[in-house]
C-alpha cells in the first residue's frame, strides 16, 4: 500500500527544502493613517513562502474565536480579511496561509487553564480545525507567549506538548501544518518548552529572535544582536541571536525546523538629558517618541527609521564596535535612540541562518517594512533582501497557473496544488452603525475612563454593535493609538491618556 502525503504537507517539505520566508501580518495595521495604513491588498503574495494572519484569540469557551470580527469575517457587511487573506493563494499557488492564534496581547493565563484538560483541549483544537477549514487557511500558528510565564502554572510545559500533539494529530489529517512562534530568551525556553518533545509536534519554529532589549529597560542596547555586545555580563551575554538558535538546537531542535526571525521594525529609547553617551548601554530611562503610523512609543517601523532619516538630516546610523547591526540617534528629534536592522544587517542574518542550516528566515511583520518603497527605491526592501540572500536568487513572479482539475476527494486547503475555487463572500458597502454605548465606531474602541481593558465592536443585524470585553494583560494598558495593549511605561508617556492608570 501507498502512503499519499496531503497536499499541503508536501508543499511544506518542498519548501523547507529550499527554504521558507515566513511572514507575519499584524492585521491592526488596517487601521494605521496614511503611508502606514497596510491591508490585505498591500501584501505581495510572491515575497514569501508562508503568511501568518495575527492574530484570532481564545474565548472564554475554550473555542478559538475572531479578536475583529469587523475586519475579519463577512457577516455583517464585514470586511472579510479571512478570506482575502487567504484568496492570496490564487495568485501564487505555492503561498501557505496560516492562521496565528494568541500573541502578546492574549496573554498567557487563559491558555494555561486552557491547556490542563483534555476535554477543553479538545475543544479548542476542534472549534481551530474548523474555522481553519472555513476560511481555506493551510494551518495554524501556536502563539502562546508563554507556557509557565505570565499567569501561566509550571504544569503548563507538560501541558503545552499535550496540546501540540493534538493539534498536529488533527491539523494533518486535514492536510494542514502546524507552526509555533517562541521566545528567544533562556529565562523563558527554560521554564516553558521541552524542546524535544516540541520537535516532534511541530512543522516550523518561528524563533522570535528580536525584543531581546527596549524601552522596559533603562540603558540602550540591541534588540536584535546576532552576537553579544562586547560588554555584556551576567543573563545579557544571553540575549542574541546566535546563542537562542544554538540553545534551541542543542536542547533538541532541528535546525532545518526553525526559522531565525528578524523585526522590520526598531525598539527606541529617549537618552537621558544627563548624559552625551550615544553607544549602547547610554542611560536612557524613558520610551522614545511614537511614530506618525505605528503610534507606540518605544517602537518604530523601518518604514518610519527609513523616512525619518531620507527627510531629516540629523539622523545619525553608527554599529558598534563587534557588532553587525546598525543604530540610530538624532538629538533633535526628542533625542531619540533607536536599534534596528538594515539591508546590510539582513543579507548578514540571512547568510547565517544558511551556515546554521536553518529551516529559513521569519519575519514580524510586513506591514513596517518599506512597504511602499519610498525609501529604498524597492517595495519590502528587507523582506526582499532576507528572502534572495537565503535562497541565493532574485524573487521572481511565475507566470499565471493552467487550468486544473482539482481533485474532489483532496482536502479543500491546499498549498501548492491547484487555484482555490473558492471566492471571498462579497458584501456591499453601507455606513456603519451610529455610535452606541461604549462602541464608537466599528473595530476596536478604548474605554475612556479605563485602560486596563477595551471593546471589539461589530455591526449586528438590529442596526447597532455587538461589544465584547478585552482584558489587557498585566504590565500592559490599552493604546488607542496604536490599537494594541502596550507596555504601560509606553502608553503613559503619550500623555493625556489613561490619567488614572498613569498617576
Amino acid at each position: 500500500m501507498r502512503l499519499l502525503l496531503p497536499l499541503s504537507l508536501l508543499a511544506i517539505i518542498l519548501s523547507l527544502a529550499e527554504g521558507v520566508m515566513v511572514c507575519y501580518y499584524g492585521s491592526w495595521a488596517v487601521y494605521r493613517p496614511d503611508n502606514g495604513k497596510f491591508d490585505v491588498e498591500n501584501i505581495d503574495p510572491f515575497i514569501c513562502t508562508h503568511l501568518i494572519f495575527g492574530f484570532a484569540g481564545l474565548g472564554w469557551d475554550n473555542q478559538i474565536r475572531v479578536l475583529d470580527p469587523y475586519n475579519e469575517l463577512c457577516e455583517n457587511y464585514g470586511k472579510c480579511a479571512y478570506d482575502r487573506f487567504t484568496a492570496l493563494k490564487q495568485k501564487n499557488t505555492e503561498l501557505v496561509t496560516i492562521l496565528a492564534v494568541g500573541g502578546w496581547n492574549e496573554g498567557s493565563t487563559k491558555y494555561s487553564d486552557m491547556a490542563a484538560d483534555e476535554g477543553t483541549r479538545k475543544t479548542f483544537v476542534d472549534s481551530s480545525v474548523e474555522m481553519l477549514k472555513t476560511h481555506n487557511f493551510d494551518g495554524l500558528d501556536m502563539d502562546w507567549e508563554y507556557p509557565t510565564q505570565r499567569g501561566g502554572k509550571p504544569e503548563d510545559k507538560v501541558n503545552f506538548i499535550s496540546l501540540l500533539s493534538e493539534l498536529k494529530t488533527a491539523l494533518h489529517a486535514e492536510g494542514m501544518i502546524l507552526t509555533a512562534a517562541v521566545s528567544a530568551g533562556k529565562l523563558t525556553i527554560d521554564p516553558a518548552y521541552d524542546i524535544p518533545a516540541m520537535a516532534e509536534n511541530i512543522d516550523i519554529v518561528n524563533l522570535m529572535a528580536y525584543d531581546l532589549h527596549g524601552a522596559w529597560e533603562t540603558y540602550t542596547h540591541h534588540q536584535s544582536g546576532l552576537y553579544p555586545y562586547p560588554d555584556d555580563t551576567g543573563d545579557n551575554v544571553y540575549l542574541n541571536q546566535d546563542f537562542a538558535v544554538r540553545y534551541w538546537i542543542d536542547g533538541g531542535m532541528p535546525s532545518t525546523k526553525i526559522a531565525l526571525g528578524v523585526p522590520l521594525y526598531g525598539r527606541c529609547y529617549k537618552l537621558d538629558y544627563s548624559t552625551d553617551e550615544t553607544g549602547y548601554y547610554a542611560p536612557a530611562s524613558q520610551p522614545g517618541p511614537a511614530g506618525p503610523y505605528t503610534r507606540s512609543p518605544g517602537f518604530l517601523g523601518y518604514n518610519e527609521i527609513c523616512e525619518f532619516q531620507k527627510n531629516e538630516g540629523d539622523w545619525v546610523v553608527e554599529i558598534a564596535p563587534g557588532m553587525n547591526e546598525p543604530y540610530t540617534y538624532s538629538y533633535n528629534h526628542e533625542r531619540i535612540w533607536c536599534s534596528y536592522d538594515d539591508h546590510d544587517s539582513c543579507v548578514i542574518k540571512a547568510n547565517y541562518a544558511k551556515d546554521m542550516n536553518l529551516a529559513g528566515m521569519m519575519v514580524w511583520s510586513v506591514e513596517t517594512d518599506d512597504f511602499l518603497g519610498i525609501c529604498g527605491g524597492r517595495d519590502f526592501e528587507l523582506i526582499r533582501t532576507l528572502a534572495e540572500t537565503y535562497s541565493g536568487g532574485d524573487i521572481t513572479v511565475p507566470p499565471p497557473p493552467s487550468t486544473t482539475t482539482r481533485d474532489p476527494d483532496a482536502p479543500t486547503t491546499t498549498a501548492g496544488s491547484t487555484v482555490s475555487t473558492t471566492t471571498p463572500t462579497t458584501t456591499t458597502a453601507r455606513t456603519p452603525p451610529p455610535p452606541d454605548g461604549v462602541c464608537q465606531k466599528p473595530g476596536l474602541n478604548a474605554d475612556p475612563e479605563n485602560c486596563h481593558h477595551y471593546y471589539l465592536c461589530a455591526p449586528n443585524t438590529s442596526g447597532g454593535y455587538d461589544a465584547t470585553e478585552e482584558v489587557c494583560p498585566p504590565g500592559t494598558l490599552y493604546n488607542p493609538d496604536a490599537f494594541i495593549c502596550d507596555w504601560e511605561n509606553s502608553v503613559c508617556a503619550i500623555g493625556d491618556i489613561c490619567p488614572d492608570d498613569c498617576a
